[in-house]
């Protein structure tokens, strides 16, 4: 977080500044039942450190909001047996980045449960996916 930005939502649940139920905290993550329960079991994951999007992340913070983000996944699965989960990282406002926090949902769904996620495909060809590969492709040590 820099000086200059305002606490967020997430950085007052964790200096308990506003209640939450808290799931699982550690070093690095904390995990929290989402205030606005898209259905039953629906956690939130977020870093401790206020940072917005996960283009800030370093590998070692990378590896535990994962590791943290599949160990709730787990709990979610054993606790309401969902038909399936959802796994959501949005990143900035045309992302669907509501908290300038970096966090993820883990959200249990079930068969009709009204959720309803439009992803408009657009099926280029082979050659314009390809191009489109070379834009990002990385190295081995991870870069462009």
């Amino acid at each position: 977080m820099t000086s200059e930005a305002a606490p967020s939502v997430f950085t007052r649940i964790i200096r308990r500044e506003l209640p939450a139920a808290i799931v699982h905290e550690d070093e690095h993550t904390i995990a929290f039942m989402d205030a606005g329960q898209v259905n039953p079991g629906h956690v939130i994951v977020a870093t401790r450190r206020q940072i917005e999007t996960v283009l800030e992340l370093d590998e070692e913070l990378a590896g535990a909001f994962f590791r943290t983000a599949t160990r709730v996944a787990k709990a979610v699965e054993r606790a309401f047996r969902p038909a399936g989960i959802t796994i959501l990282q949005a990143n900035r406002p045309a992302g669907w980045q509501t908290v300038p926090h970096l966090h993820l949902h883990v959200l249990p769904r079930h068969e009709n449960d009204g959720v309803d996620l439009v992803w408009p495909r657009k099926n280029p060809e082979l050659a314009v996916l390809q191009e489109l590969a070379g834009r990002i492709r990385m190295d081995e040590a991870g870069g462009p």
